[in-house]
């Protein structure tokens, strides 16, 4: 089944043209009608599989088909985790929407910047990207008005929904009408995204697309054995002697990253760390000049690692172990994608043994693994 063949207008299958888009993922083939038939959808699917198209093409499309606001009041919300994640989901409404015959106007709004300018351009907005934080602000301001939200997408909704974001929302639901369209997306299936079904969504069309065997093959994944004490001098070294370039470290906090990231600059290593502590500003500066290739190692947490999306890339490592197999398989996913193989790399701890064995037997692939000892990290 071809773009063609899902009732996409002329001008959004011209979109997908320009852009190099030849055949709808399978995530896009069933979320594509079901929205355009203005269904509840939840949507599970591993990262780089097409999430973002498969919501955002049939929005598109039925604000062609309906009366859209001119006013402060939006049609369409979509809420994300972080502000990397806005400016993504931002560009890829107006790559596919620029050329529509009735002008749909997107904007991406998010903390960290002035709040000035984002509200003085909210008059005549059809389709709101928002963090929640900055959503609220705008509301309290009466910049924007959500009474007549036709439809609501929570993207990377397992992270919209856990304790952090609790409260706010809360706010927010209960700013919504209640009739309206809800679209959950998401890399991973959890509790939070499980118990959700029950509160916001109607006789949802539940789609879970499973990894498939090849995308995991496309991974070369390697384990090296090291003590905490080592990590730092293995990170640098793997880095240096495999001359690696465009690598995307992950850490589990923001005050680890910050210390990898400063390690690596202080042995010649440009690199730079991303995470919710830092400023919008030296966070879009650390990701452009990642993604141009400039920047040789990005440092960042889970939650930030939502906004990366980079087709090439060609090596992660984990510096620290995530908490669960499934954010594991999140991470790696960041490489291997559009068919090219890219390379996963882990530093286990002899604390962290036990858990990575757990993650190799729920991902049904063993991790071939190195004994860092026999390795002279003298002078990284």
């Amino acid at each position: 089944m071809t773009f063609d063949d899902l009732g996409l207008s002329p001008a959004l299958l011209e979109a997908l043209a320009e852009q190099k888009y030849t055949q709808p993922y399978p995530i896009q083939l069933e979320a594509i009608p079901a929205i355009l038939k203005k269904k509840d959808v939840l949507g599970i699917a591993q990262t780089g599989s097409g999430k973002t198209a498969s919501y955002v093409l049939p929005i598109l499309m039925n604000l062609q088909n309906s009366a859209v606001s001119q006013s402060r009041h939006i049609n369409v919300l979509v809420l994300v985790p972080t502000r990397e994640l806005a400016m993504q989901v931002g560009e890829v409404f107006y790559m596919l929407g620029k050329d529509l015959p009735k002008r749909i106007k997107t904007m991406a709004v998010y903390g960290g910047v002035s709040i000035n300018p984002q509200m003085m351009r909210m008059n005549g907005v059809n389709v709101l990207i928002a963090t929640p934080g900055r959503l609220l602000e705008l509301t309290e301001s009466n910049a924007v008005h959500l009474s007549n939200i036709e439809t609501l997408v929570l993207d990377e909704a397992d992270k919209m929904l856990n304790i952090g974001f609790k409260e706010e929302m809360d706010r927010i639901l209960a700013l919504l009408p209640k009739k309206r369209q809800n679209l959950l997306f998401s890399a991973t299936l959890n509790e939070d995204v499980t118990s959700i079904n029950q509160i916001l969504l109607h006789d949802p069309v539940v789609i879970k697309i499973e990894p498939e065997k090849d995308y995991i093959d496309l991974i070369n994944q390697l384990g090296y054995f090291v003590s905490e004490e080592r990590k730092g001098p293995l990170l640098r070294y793997i880095i240096k002697s495999q001359n690696l370039e465009q690598v995307l470290v992950f850490t589990s906090s923001t005050f680890k990253a910050d210390t990898v990231a400063d390690k690596l600059r202080n042995n010649g290593i440009k690199a730079s760390a991303i995470h919710s502590k830092k400023s919008q500003g030296a966070r879009t500066e650390a990701l452009a000049k990642f993604k141009a290739g400039t920047l040789r190692v990005l440092v960042a947490t889970d939650l930030m690692s939502r906004g990366i999306d980079i087709q090439f890339l060609p090596h992660v490592i984990n510096y620290e172990l995530p908490r669960s197999p499934k954010d594991y398989i999140h991470r790696i996913g960041r490489t291997g994608r559009a068919e090219n193989p890219g390379e996963a790399i882990s530093l286990v701890t002899p604390e962290e043994q036990h858990h990575f064995r757990i993650i190799q037997k729920k991902m049904g692939k063993p991790i071939t693994m190195i004994d860092s000892e026999g390795l002279d990290l003298q002078g990284y």
